[in-house]
Parts: structure tokens; C-alpha cells; sequence
């Protein structure tokens, strides 16, 4: 049998589009507006676990123009205001050191007083974020949504709709077995259905479990 190697690190393109909403409506939608720059709120806060989608929106609306993706790790020139720049995305803020937080604190001013607009994303709530006081303060500015990882049930609905439009057929179980023996987040479940269905070409095999275990066993391996 052929091994493939599932490249899980590498960054795949970002979109709203491409955001699975679940339960996060009303966020995804406000996400659009700061896209636009029409939000009538010029700052925002999401947290959630692990995997739920944050990255995803914070790298989507990066991709507008006037926008830059800031992360805990930046160069200190990236936690500088520019009037070049009208959209701020910073992540993961729980990460952010205690000289970046500096930084961060007067990157919150400047944005403000030009009235540009700025996301922020952390695994907790603004109130108890590991970060100096006024920082997270600024934090709790605007709007703050918690993002909602999907269910199982969403996932393998989501799944399902990505082998339809690529018109793969799956036998049943596959992706409740998928599910319970791999990664859950979403990156990681639909870059194992693209390797699914290279494998499945190369074989000239249905999609079945059996298929599934070989592809699983053989990344296990790697």
C-alpha cells in the first residue's frame, strides 16, 4: 500500500466562506460587517476552545485589504498603529507576552482614536484573560461573542456537504469512525477527506471503512 502523508500543518486559505457557522450565526455575520468596515461597533471579542473557528475568522478578515493579522509572536513593528491599516486582528491574547502587552495596550489607543477597527481572539473571556489590567479592559471595549465549536452532528453534516459538492460517495460509518479516531477540528477532518479521496483514486477503491483504517493506520505511522 502506498502511505500518504497528511500535511495538517500546513495553512490552508481562510474565508468566511468557508467558516462552518454551527451555532455562531450572529458572530459570522458581524465578522461581514467588519469585512465591509460597516459595523457600527469598532471592536470585538471572540473566545472559545480550541479549534472552534476563531484563527479561521481572524485569518479570513486578513485577507481584506487594509487588514493585518497580528499574533502573540509578532515582530514589535506589527503591534504598530498605521494609518495604511484599518483593520486589526489579534490573536490568541492569552499568549501575548508582558512587552507585547505594552505594545497591544497602545495599539488599542491608536486604533481607537482613529477610529479604525480591531478582533480579538483568546480562549477565555476578556475578564479573565492573563493579561495586565487596562489591556484587558480595552479587551472588553466592544462586542464579545463566544464562538461554539460544532457538534458532531454539524460536523459530519458539514462533512457530508464536502463529499457531495466534490461528488464523493461515502459508505455509512465513515465519518462517525473518522470522528472518533482522528483530530476533531474541522482543518484536520477535511484534510483527511481529501487524502480519502486521493487514495481512493490511486486504489480504485470505494470509500468504506476498511479504506479509512488503512489511511489512518498509515498516518499513524508517519
Amino acid at each position: 500500500m502506498k502511505q500518504l502523508v497528511l500535511d495538517l500543518g500546513t495553512d490552508q486559505a481562510h474565508s468566511l466562506d468557508t467558516f462552518e457557522v454551527g451555532q455562531n450565526a450572529e458572530v459570522a455575520q458581524l465578522m461581514r460587517q467588519f469585512a465591509a468596515r460597516t459595523s457600527r461597533e469598532h471592536f470585538a471579542y471572540l473566545w472559545g476552545e480550541l479549534a472552534a473557528g476563531k484563527s479561521h475568522l481572524l485569518k479570513a478578515l486578513a485577507s481584506t485589504e487594509r487588514a493585518r493579522y497580528i499574533s502573540p509572536f509578532s515582530i514589535e513593528s506589527e503591534f504598530v498603529y498605521s494609518p495604511d491599516v484599518d483593520l486589526y486582528l489579534l490573536d490568541d491574547c492569552e499568549k501575548l507576552s508582558p512587552l507585547a502587552q505594552i505594545d497591544a495596550f497602545a495599539l488599542f489607543n491608536e486604533i481607537r482614536a482613529n477610529k479604525a477597527y480591531m478582533v480579538c481572539s483568546g480562549a477565555v473571556p476578556p475578564a479573565v484573560l492573563p493579561v495586565r489590567e487596562d489591556l484587558r479592559t480595552r479587551m472588553g471595549w466592544g462586542l464579545i461573542y463566544q464562538i461554539h465549536g460544532l457538534t458532531d452532528a454539524e460536523k459530519i453534516a458539514a462533512l457530508t456537504q464536502a463529499a457531495t459538492t466534490r461528488g464523493l460517495t461515502l459508505s455509512p460509518g465513515v465519518l462517525p469512525y473518522l470522528l472518533s479516531h482522528f483530530r476533531r477540528d474541522m482543518r484536520s477532518l477535511s484534510t483527511m477527506l481529501d487524502s480519502l479521496d486521493l487514495y481512493s483514486l490511486e486504489t480504485q477503491r470505494p470509500i468504506t471503512l476498511p479504506l479509512l483504517r488503512e489511511l489512518l493506520q498509515a498516518e499513524a505511522k508517519e
